[in-house]
């Protein structure tokens, strides 16, 4: 089997826009949870999110298409973008020498398209049918994000859209590189985005619990913390490329990772809950290393779902428990900074593991007081230096969808 490394990383966080100011944002441990801005809220018993500020769609790409793309899109395809730009240079994949017939795009989301989807459900209640939007579909489906980063970088290998919830993101990068593994491919460009922090969203996730109703924006995530009562709605985009070890290194690509394994699984239990004892996620953990060749001895950290919710975090904290033994791995959630991104978690995630292992330090777990009866070491109040191993990520999904990435040191 081929090896597969990272050789270019983009985001758009509520933590920041790029590697530099996620990274400090991360290790300073605060909330960017603040009151909502994207629409009036007013009504809603919830009124703040973790929102992307600052980002300017009309300078990425211009009045006119700007319009034409959902926020989901626009986050994604400038995430990638830099992605691409950092793995290959202003000429891109042209210049690089790479066959456009052996690069692909795999992009992971829980939704799509939803803002658009639901100004237009408006639209149509109050003029009619003839005033809904033509360009409705190609704005809401859930596989824009890839067809658009496809066309904007001419890639005619696989395009692939993952919709597997809150684990979308993950399951995005595991397959891509499965993909590149095999030898179909010498690129991947993979990743999640979303942008569901919009009206009706926010009232469904509201009640259906899953909301944390704390009055303090910036102490309501709170992950693995005796005090959590649900997470902040959030929003953000990253991909990586994904590239075959040895076709890098040839064209003298700066390595920046390594995926060394993926493990997915289902719990097959209940659409919304996890699994008595963490069942699914322990396996899917096991999976991982198992297809990392490695021992839950060599494992760094993890980087955790962790998702501030009374039932998720119990049951990981079960999972990681049993797997690595009761508080032996250092763990941290960087929902407590970014709130919950939906289909981009487990990219973004991602990209704070690789940055983890680049900089030698796990980032603080964001308002984490006490993990009371939780058998887990999480780290919090502020970086742990750590050495340069391995670190495994998780990601669960509404759905009972697992996903688990191990990466390495370039």
């Amino acid at each position: 089997m081929k090896r597969v490394v990272v050789t270019g990383i983009g985001l758009r966080t509520p933590a920041g826009h790029d590697v530099e100011s996620f990274w400090a944002t991360v290790s300073a441990g605060v909330s960017t949870a603040a009151p909502i801005e994207g629409f009036d809220a007013s009504e809603h018993p919830v009124k703040y999110a973790c929102e992307v500020r600052g980002f300017d769609a009309e300078a990425r790409f211009g009045f006119k298409e700007a319009r034409r793309l959902d926020r989901a899109a626009q986050l994604g395809v400038a995430a990638a973008g830099d992605a691409v730009a950092e793995a290959f240079g202003d000429g891109g994949l042209a210049a690089a020498g790479v066959d456009p017939g052996r690069a692909g795009v795999l992009g992971g989301t829980g939704i799509g398209g939803l803002r658009t989807l639901e100004d237009q459900i408006a639209q149509y209640q109050v003029k009619g049918p003839t005033r809904v939007s033509p360009l409705l579909v190609p704005m809401m489906m859930a596989n824009a994000t890839a067809g658009l980063i496809g066309i904007e970088h001419g890639m005619t290998g696989p395009n692939l859209c993952i919709a597997t919830a809150c684990a979308a993101g993950s399951n995005a990068i595991g397959e891509a590189a499965r993909i590149v593994r095999e030898g179909a491919v010498d690129v991947m460009v993979a990743g999640g985005t979303e942008a569901v922090a919009t009206p009706v969203a926010l009232a469904a996730f509201w009640r259906m619990g899953a909301l944390s109703s704390n009055p303090d924006p910036a102490a309501a995530s709170r992950p693995f913390d005796v005090d959590r009562d649900g997470f902040v709605m959030g929003e953000g985009a990253a991909f990586l490329v994904l590239e075959e070890r040895e076709s890098a290194l040839a064209r003298g690509a700066t390595i920046l990772g390594e995926v060394l394994g993926y493990g997915r699984t289902c719990d097959a239990f209940h659409i919304t809950a996890p699994a008595d004892g963490g069942i699914g996620a322990e396996s899917c953990m096991a999976l991982a290393l198992d297809d990392a060749g490695l021992a839950p001895s060599d494992i760094g950290h993890v980087n955790a779902h962790g998702t501030s919710t009374p039932l998720n975090d119990a049951a990981e904290a079960q999972a990681i428990a049993k797997l690595f033994g009761a508080g032996a791995v250092p763990v941290t959630s960087t929902k407590g900074v970014t709130g919950h991104l939906i289909g981009a978690a487990g990219a973004v995630e991602a990209v704070a593991s690789l940055l983890a292992i680049r900089f030698g330090a796990v980032p603080p777990t964001a308002n984490h007081a006490s993990a009371g009866d939780l058998e887990v070491d999480v780290v919090a109040g502020s970086p742990r230096p750590v050495a340069a191993k391995p670190v495994l990520s998780n990601s669960f999904g509404f759905g009972g969808h697992n996903a688990t990435l191990v990466f390495g040191p370039a």
